[in-house]
């Protein structure tokens, strides 16, 4: 019962977060917003969603998991309704800080989860737990059928989220539970966090989460647009192809713990990295037309990724994210059995900016060069960089305990 209440409570919470992947489409038409505000928007509750982990994370040590759970789900309810009667930009920039605050429940329920199960199970509990990043796929599923219900009015979205909140809050509090005994007294503060950043693996994997958690909820946030300004198709037609690499990304996470298990974390990375490389590289190439010249006169060829196959990309990158994101969190329990979690709130703090990081990142490529694939070509580059840095890492690795 504690399971199911808090991963549907999470689920929900990562619904709300996402928010901005459906609705962000309209208001940027109705504010006529740049490629770079539109990304600023769509991550604008990113941010706070991830700065706000650490502290969760303590006040879940001390204070247990479902009092912090329920008042954090609570403080959001009148900002998710607010959202509705935003008209300027800065309105639901501001507006938007606040709602982000659901996006710390990741660091809330996955502690409180833990405790009640067993060291043996306490991995696939938090599998379960966290397939519930699937939330941004049913934000996908539900936001644009609640827009057409409205008559295209993308206000009804937040009012029913704003409710849907309020429900779920309470009916996580009849559901779940505490225990006195699992409250810690948590010596860890924010400086004492901070200082694992001395340790250069915990930079590799600050890097490595930021590609496979940060850039999923960025592509999470930018595939609806991308299909609608790509492909001409409509935002419901948009969200459900874009649901393809959300629903994956987020239910499978706890098979990408069971693989990490049997055949290690450098292994399962290592091979997610590569899977991914070349997924970002074939969809980093935009559509080309190109003339050549031959023997019987000019021709024209066209390069371009139909909408079937793109989507079928973005799958296995979906697919691919999922095991990535448990992976890195088998290298922390492997390389820090004593500190996984103030390592823990470092690498999810990391995932989550670049998840801010990418969206912006995306629109002002977009506005620099006028490709939307830019962002493929972006991502591509950093999972470059993980691929080198894991290449070299671990030869140094391997080398000094030869040596020794």
């Amino acid at each position: 019962m504690i399971l199911t209440s808090s991963t549907i409570a999470f689920t929900v919470c990562f619904a709300v977060w996402m928010m901005f992947a459906v609705i962000g489409i309209p208001i940027k038409e109705q504010l006529d917003l740049t490629e770079t505000q539109f990304g600023l928007l769509a991550a604008m509750p990113v941010l706070t969603g991830s700065l706000v982990r650490v502290p969760l994370g303590i006040w879940t040590d001390r204070y247990g998991g479902r009092p912090v759970f329920f008042w954090l789900m609570i403080c959001t309810v009148i900002p998710i309704w607010l959202m509705s009667y935003a008209t300027q930009y800065w309105h639901f920039l501001v507006v938007g800080l606040f709602v982000g605050l659901a996006g710390g429940s990741f660091s809330v329920g996955t502690p409180y989860v833990a405790r009640w199960f067993p060291k043996n199970r306490q991995g696939l509990a938090m599998g379960v737990f966290g397939a519930g990043n699937s939330g941004s796929a049913v934000t996908k599923f539900v936001a644009p059928a609640l827009i057409v219900l409205a008559g295209g009015a993308w206000t009804i979205v937040p009012q029913v989220y704003a409710v849907a909140m309020l429900i779920t809050a309470v009916l996580f509090w009849f559901f779940s539970a505490s225990n006195p005994a699992h409250l810690v007294s948590s010596g860890t503060s924010l400086g004492d966090q901070l200082k694992m950043l001395k340790d250069p693996r915990v930079w590799r994997y600050c890097q490595y989460y930021s590609v496979v958690f940060g850039g999923y909820v960025a592509l999470a946030l930018w595939m609806t647009k991308y299909y609608v300004g790509e492909y001409g198709f409509t935002i419901q037609t948009a969200a459900l192809l874009a649901a393809v690499f959300s629903l994956p990304g987020g239910v499978l996470r706890a098979l990408g713990g069971w693989i990490s298990d049997r055949y290690g974390a450098y292994q399962t990375t290592w091979w997610v990295m590569w899977v991914s490389w070349v997924a970002f590289f074939l969809l980093s190439y935009p559509q080309t037309d190109f003339t050549i010249t031959t023997i019987d006169g000019p021709k024209t060829f066209t390069i371009a990724l139909s909408a079937p196959i793109f989507t079928a990309l973005l799958f296995v990158v979906g697919i691919a994210m999922a095991i990535g994101k448990a992976s890195v969190f088998k290298f922390i329990s492997d390389d820090f059995p004593d500190n996984i979690g103030a390592v823990s709130g470092v690498v999810g703090l990391a995932g989550g900016l670049g998840g801010f990081v990418l969206p912006i990142m995306f629109g002002a490529l977009v506005d620099i060069t006028g490709i939307r694939s830019s962002s493929f070509m972006l991502l591509y580059g950093t999972v470059c960089v993980s691929l080198i840095w894991m290449h070299f890492s671990f030869r140094r690795d391997q080398i000094s305990k030869a040596s020794s």
